[in-house]
């Protein structure tokens, strides 16, 4: 489970995130993942890296929908340690997410997250 204080909760969050200036954006064929360091600019009760999912219908039916959804949570969870605090990250499931294995999740995950980390923080 992804802890509260980790969690993006507002759609102005996650439009600052996925559209916002000095954002980057990595993918592949199962995620896509949307970064912005926002530095000094979020207030100083939030610590810690902020994470949302977005998982359409066009992954499946509600049940693949929240298996998919479940499963990337804990992968992002065990992950946290190494994305830097300042950090709010959305991870956009695509269609093809439905079909993958966990391991195969990770490995996606895993690279897409180093690449959008190089990219947001240099």
């Amino acid at each position: 489970m992804l802890p509260a204080r980790h969690r993006l909760r507002t759609a102005a969050d996650f439009t600052a995130t996925v559209r916002g200036a000095g954002g980057a954006r990595s993918g592949g064929r199962l995620l896509v993942l949307h970064a912005r360091d926002h530095g000094r600019d979020r207030e100083p009760a939030v610590t810690g890296p902020r994470v949302g999912f977005v998982v359409s219908k066009a992954v499946g039916g509600a049940v693949t929908r929240n298996r998919t959804k479940r499963v990337l949570r804990h992968l992002v969870a065990d992950r946290l340690p190494g994305i830097p605090a300042s950090v709010d990250l959305v991870v956009r499931a695509n269609p093809a997410s439905s079909a993958a294995t966990t391991p195969q999740l990770a490995a996606e995950l895993d690279r897409t997250l180093a690449a959008v980390l190089r990219k947001v923080c240099p």
